[in-house]
């Protein structure tokens, strides 16, 4: 029974969108096919299907209806794969909690049939593959009244890489097969035409109806026997009136197969000079198409080499406490709050907070960036990352699909799945060109057949069946979704994640990229720049003395000051008749000492001259920083700034946007005084300060104009409106606080030089998108013509269907083999070093000595 006929009919839900893996598709025109079945079901708004990754992503106007869609696909005689969620139940006594449970979960939309077995209280929930979500299986559970009390297991028909590792055994079986016993019919057939010996031994020795009943007995196997897959598929999509590339071969072999059994065993239905064979063209055209296959294959397992890195990124087990006993439990069983061990080496299993204990974490599968962060207690940790020295036990606060790992790995994957612009030339080329191809092979067998030479029926035959075996939608089809699966991975591996597909190809027509500048050029957060000392004072008792006072305050710049002493180790004294204006500055006493910090206003308020500072003050307002004062007992002790830094980064990306002839701006709500110094230290070409979210939008529609294609960088949360505005939004993150609804890219790491890199895999991806396509296209166009005979009235070329075998065969393992030279992808601009996270290099070595 189909998997159609058991889904269940849900309720309206509003507008949603589901996703099917759909099996059986081997070319563009299946995609095609696909596509139409699933927008003719009511209630679906758009389809669009990926033939790298079979996935078929449907958009509903109203109510879900999987069922419709998945009885539409196989009726268009594909099919869908189905998974099996299992929940462990809690609290079901009788038959009637059985037959509830059982009840509501069928409810669920998209779910195919529920089973619950109340002896073992375990419910299993089948439905197609990736529609409907364990939260919402166990979501549906708990309102009636029930608890799941193990997260669930999925354990699909077969896992993509199973499935994969499946298909290419058979191929290979096949193609072994096929090629044993086409190896000596060709030998049989090409060796009594080239060598006398051969010629001589099948004429004279084996007899030739004999070697013709042998030749029709090895190709019947071939075609019937590995072969056969082909007509599987492609005979019911002719009775559908809707060809495949399985039906070009079925028809281009079962053509030549036929006529070389007329000519064998009823030669006299054919005209005297025309009773050839051509068994051997049959099965060699089989094999090479089985070869191309079995490659194909193999390299479309390696375009997503990325998501199995991600994946495995992930441990299996995790070092939990309970009870305070350290245990060796399942990932599955750990639950947000519990606390984990890390001991050196180990790979953090799920996103936590560290309580206790210091090392360094390597993050750069995560955030692309190579240099191990520190973590100490307070600090955040990603799972998947890897501890290098040091351990430390910590708080889980995400598992399980909320971790980032786990965002992540659905983002490349919306990525990989998603359709680009470009796609939809390819989309309309191929809706028609199964049907095109069949039509010329038609009209070139009729063409040979009418105007030809002697004999004109072989003519017809062979240029016919040359015409069916060379084309390709396949290559047409693969073109550009294998190069965005592995464009997408490299980006994830450097720590660039494009959320929309989209982003992918208008990212490289970018002409202006749009900057924020805090947190994004800045680091974001206030830090102490310069303290400069009057001749007579210690800077570190000035510093004590300042940040003792600070500490009362909860001004940000006395954050900065205080956090500025502990950085250094200053122990602050205590302070009594602490007092604060604002606008000026705080006063306090410490020590018995009278220590006065602020502006230039508060201290000629105090009668304070701070004339000796003037040149220090103008510099450091040309830099962008406030410059603040501070007096003791009544004397100017030293000149302080106070403001947010810009990242060591920040300089370099600048340089190497401005390397790929872009130009560089900064939107940014600060003043405009330390806005142009910032832009003028770090070479932006344009600055529009002082303005508000609004104003952001407002700015970025004006560098819009002329139809320049404007990238906006911004932190992801606080800059949402500008995002959305401009033509690509990048989120810088900071690998665990990530803009994933903001931004169209985001950029794992606080690194700005990721946006040269990402514009710079936008071009190589989309480049080699276009490669592709010229090769798949160009290909059609130029050699379906020649294999028609286009050539022959010229310079007497013909094109051997087997020579079309083969040529088809490694169109598409051109293409493929084209697109996986991404993986090799060297950004422009290292990321690295430099950044801010780069470890004390002797505390480092120390740490790894220690253990």
């Amino acid at each position: 029974m189909s998997l159609a006929s058991d889904l269940q009919t849900p309720v309206g839900t509003a507008a949603a969108k589901l996703d099917f893996q759909v099996e059986g598709m081997t070319c563009a025109s299946c995609v095609s096919r696909v596509e139409k079945a699933i927008r003719a079901v009511p209630g679906v708004a758009s389809a669009s299907i990926n033939l790298a990754t079979e996935r078929a992503t449907v958009d509903f106007s109203g109510a879900l209806d999987p069922r419709g869609v998945v009885s539409a696909i196989e009726k268009a005689g594909y099919a869908v794969r189905s998974e099996t969620t299992e929940l462990l139940i809690e609290g079901m006594t009788c038959a009637s909690c059985l037959s509830r449970v059982e009840k509501a979960l069928t409810a669920v939309p998209g779910v195919a049939s529920a089973s619950v077995n109340l002896a073992t209280e375990k419910a299993v929930v089948i439905h197609p593959a990736d529609t409907v979500t364990r939260s919402q299986l166990e979501e549906a559970v708990r309102a009636r009244g029930y608890d799941v009390v193990q997260q669930a297991t999925v354990t699909p028909d077969a896992e993509p890489e199973d499935r994969r590792a499946i298909e290419i055994i058979g191929l290979r079986n096949s193609l072994a097969l096929s090629a044993v016993l086409t190896i000596p019919l060709f030998g049989m057939e090409m060796g009594s035409h080239f060598i006398p010996a051969v010629h001589d031994w099948i004429m004279m020795g084996l007899g030739h109806a004999n070697s013709l009943y042998i030749q029709f007995a090895v190709a019947t196997a071939v075609l019937f026997g590995p072969g056969l897959r082909f007509f599987r598929k492609g005979i019911p999509n002719l009775f559908r009136l809707a060809p495949d590339m399985n039906s070009l071969v079925v028809l281009g072999t079962s053509a030549a197969w036929l006529y070389s059994v007329v000519a064998t065993f009823l030669p006299g239905l054919l005209p005297e000079g025309t009773r050839n064979v051509y068994f051997e063209a049959a099965a060699v055209i089989v094999t090479l198409i089985l070869l191309g296959r079995f490659l194909e294959a193999g390299a479309k397992g390696r375009t997503s080499q990325a998501i199995k890195r991600l994946v495995g990124l992930q441990p299996k087990t995790a070092r939990v406490v309970r009870n305070g006993v350290a245990l060796e439990v399942p990932l599955e069983t750990v639950v947000a709050g519990d606390v984990l061990e890390i001991r050196p080496g180990d790979r953090v299993p799920v996103d936590g907070t560290v309580v206790d204990g210091n090392s360094y974490v390597d993050e750069s599968m995560i955030t692309g960036e190579p240099v191990p962060a520190r973590k100490s207690a307070g600090s955040e940790v990603v799972g998947g990352t890897i501890n290098k020295t040091g351990a430390f036990s910590f708080t889980a606060t995400k598992v399980g699909a909320e971790t980032i790992l786990a965002q992540i790995i659905r983002m490349v994957e919306a990525a990989q799945g998603s359709k680009l612009p470009i796609q939809a030339m390819v989309d309309m080329v191929t809706a028609w060109f199964v049907p095109a191809v069949i039509g010329a092979a038609l009209l070139t067998f009729a063409a040979w057949f009418i105007f030809g030479p002697y004999p004109a029926l072989t003519f017809g035959l062979v240029n016919a069946v040359a015409v069916l075996i060379i084309a390709c939608p396949c290559a047409m089809g693969l073109a550009t979704p294998t190069s965005i699966m592995v464009g997408t991975g490299r980006a994830a591996e450097m720590g660039i994640l494009f959320r929309k597909g989209e982003a992918l190809q208008t990212l490289r027509s970018a002409q202006v990229v749009a900057l924020d500048k805090t947190g994004t050029l800045t680091k974001g957060k206030p830090e102490l720049t310069d303290i400069e000392v009057v001749t007579g004072f210690d800077r570190r008792e000035v510093l004590r003395l300042v940040a003792s006072v600070e500490a009362k305050s909860e001004h940000p710049i006395a954050e900065a000051i205080v956090a500025a002493a502990e950085a250094e180790g200053l122990v602050r004294g205590p302070v009594d008749g602490f007092s604060a204006e604002p606008g000026f500055g705080v006063i306090g006493n410490v020590d018995g000492r009278s220590v006065l910090v602020g502006a230039d206003r508060a201290m000629t308020k105090a009668g304070i001259d701070v004339a000796a500072f003037n040149t220090t003050a103008s510099r450091l307002g040309d830099e962008g920083k406030t410059p603040l004062y501070a007096a003791i007992n009544g004397q100017l002790a030293a000149v302080i700034a106070v403001s947010d830094p810009v990242k060591e980064t920040s300089r370099e990306a600048i340089r190497a946007l401005h390397d790929l002839g872009l130009k560089v701006a900064m939107i940014t709500g600060d003043n405009a005084r330390t806005a142009h110094a910032v832009a003028f230290r770090l070479g932006i070409d344009e600055v529009v300060a002082e303005v508000l979210p609004d104003g952001k939008v407002a700015a970025i529609k004006r560098l819009k104009e002329g139809g320049r294609t404007v990238a906006f960088v911004g932190d992801g949360i606080n800059d949402a409106p500008a995002l959305a505005e401009a033509d690509v939004g990048l989120a810088v993150g900071t690998g665990t606080d990530i803009a994933i609804e903001s931004a169209d890219v985001v950029l794992m790491s606080g690194d700005l030089r990721g946006v040269p890199n990402a514009i710079a895999l936008s071009k190589a991806t989309i480049g080699n998108i276009k490669q592709n396509l010229f090769w798949a296209f160009g290909y059609n166009v130029i050699l379906i013509p020649v294999a028609a005979g286009l050539l022959y009235p010229v310079n007497g070329t013909l094109l051997s269907p087997v020579l079309a075998a083969g040529a088809m065969a490694l169109s598409s393992v051109f293409v493929l083999g084209n697109a996986l030279r991404l993986r090799g992808f060297h950004p422009p601009v290292k990321q690295g070093a430099g950044n801010g996270a780069e470890p004390n290099t002797l505390e480092f070595n120390q740490m790894e000595t220690a253990s």
